[in-house]
């Protein structure tokens, strides 16, 4: 009776430490599998935690632990970032073209099953979407390519084809109708208030339509006194109750001037927090497109007396690299963010439109560098890859309800649609390699972003 006693509790014991060790590795599994166990931590921790932190010679070392100052080092001598540094005629924009950064990927992607960015590019008569020569309440005559004296305008009969995706033909009537009652917002830089500017004039048409009314004050956009523009413009159309907004935020941190009663502070360009407009105005976002790239330099940085900070700690600007490294952070950093809020806002359709690329040729834009050439598609017609041209929004995104619109590639093969170095004055100048012609590629942007709302 002992023995069998014995091998009895002996039995219990081995079925005990077998069902847990099943637990342990159903737990495990299921930490692996679930995108949401792996991302509902805080955003604060997040920032404590990943491999995207961003300290350049911080002036408060001191008060950072040697652990932590020892990890940020070490997260940084594993980096790579290459940028070039160029600069257009109109903004004084500059844009890192910063393709090779490397943070954590997270376990699942929100990619669809088909890609928008690989597909062709297709003649097509029917285009553009409306007139060049119209449309000018909403659209910037500086980028209204009719009104200059460029002569040749055949890049605007292409149309972008996706190789395993159905985009139907753009048709204002159903987009408003899909649209009833929903705001759709862009966030970012000049390449996002051009694409603003094209859904505006693809939803009138490029006609008149003093039906539509300026909504701006109820978004704060109003022009301050002594300014040249607002920070932005919002309209609304009455028919459908459609809202389409921009606010200008070239670096989508959030700015706060370090002394408000000098207008010549500093200012505090705050990489870990989203802008305030932003976090004011998202619960009334139906649609929100966010770009950021081309302000990432050390004169624009300047230039604007921004003063880089994170978790509250102001750091001194020390190369380029550090530049291309803190963009990098800024982009995952919001990502992060907006996707904590994305639950709340069950409504809302978040995307993240990937780098516009530029294309001077034979210098850049103060040493002669143009884009002259008028034949369209002369690096080709098709996109075919993999993966995005812009990995550093592409890794962001990954694992996220932000969705990618990847826009770089497919873009890339169309440097005749540039504004080049014509202008509405007739005068000679500098090439813009860096903004489009409108109508023009932006309009095939916001044909994806409406294929995938």
């Amino acid at each position: 009776m002992k023995v069998r006693s014995n091998f009895s509790l002996k039995q219990k014991h081995l079925s005990f430490v077998v069902v847990a060790l099943v637990f342990t590795a159903l737990v495990l599994w299921a930490w692996e599998e679930n995108p949401f166990l792996t991302t509902s931590q805080s955003v604060q921790a997040w920032y404590r935690t990943s491999n995207a932190g961003f300290i350049v010679g911080s002036v408060n070392n001191s008060a950072l632990p040697n652990t932590r100052k020892e990890n940020t080092a070490e997260t940084y001598s594993n980096l790579s970032t290459k940028e070039q540094i160029v600069k257009d005629d109109a903004h004084s924009e500059v844009t890192p073209t910063d393709f090779a950064s490397k943070f954590p990927n997270r376990n699942k992607s929100n990619e669809n099953a088909c890609s928008y960015a690989n597909g062709e590019w297709v003649p097509d008569n029917s285009q553009p979407l409306y007139s060049g020569f119209g449309c000018k309440r909403w659209l910037s005559a500086m980028w209204a390519c009719r009104l200059t004296q460029r002569p040749d305008f055949s890049y605007e009969r292409y149309r972008w084809v996706p190789k395993d995706c159905e985009m139907p033909p753009f048709e204002r009537s159903k987009f408003l109708q899909r649209m009833q009652d929903k705001t759709i917002a862009f966030i970012g830089d000049s390449l996002g208030r051009q694409q603003f500017q094209s859904l505006m004039c693809m939803a009138t048409g490029g006609e008149e339509s003093p039906d539509v009314k300026d909504v701006g004050k109820e978004y704060g956009l109003v022009k301050a006194k002594g300014a040249i523009r607002p920070d932005g413009w919002a309209y609304r159309f009455p028919s459908s109750n459609t809202t389409i907004l921009y606010y200008w935020s070239s670096s989508l941190s959030d700015l706060l001037p370090l002394n408000i009663s000098d207008p010549a502070t500093d200012v505090a360009m705050h990489l870990d927090r989203p802008p305030a407009f932003l976090r004011k105005f998202l619960h009334l976002f139906d649609v929100l497109v966010l770009n950021t790239g081309h302000h990432w330099n050390r004169g624009k940085i300047r230039d604007n007396r921004w003063v880089m900070y994170k978790d509250g700690i102001r750091s001194e600007l020390g190369n380029l690299k550090e530049i291309g490294r803190a963009k990098n952070f800024t982009v995952h950093s919001i990502v992060k963010w907006l996707d904590s809020q994305l639950p709340s806002h069950r409504r809302l359709k978040a995307f993240f439109r990937t780098l516009s690329p530029r294309h001077f040729s034979n210098g850049e834009w103060n040493t002669g560098g143009n884009c002259d050439n008028t034949s369209p598609l002369s690096r080709g017609s098709k996109v075919v890859q993999s993966g995005s041209s812009d990995p550093v929004v592409e890794s962001a995104v990954r694992g996220t309800q932000v969705k990618i619109l990847d826009i770089t590639a497919l873009s890339q093969l169309r440097d005749e649609a540039h504004k080049s170095r014509y202008n509405i004055k007739g005068t000679p100048g500098s090439s813009d390699c860096l903004h489009w012609c409108l109508p023009g590629i932006p309009d095939t942007w916001n044909e994806i972003l409406i294929a995938q709302i």
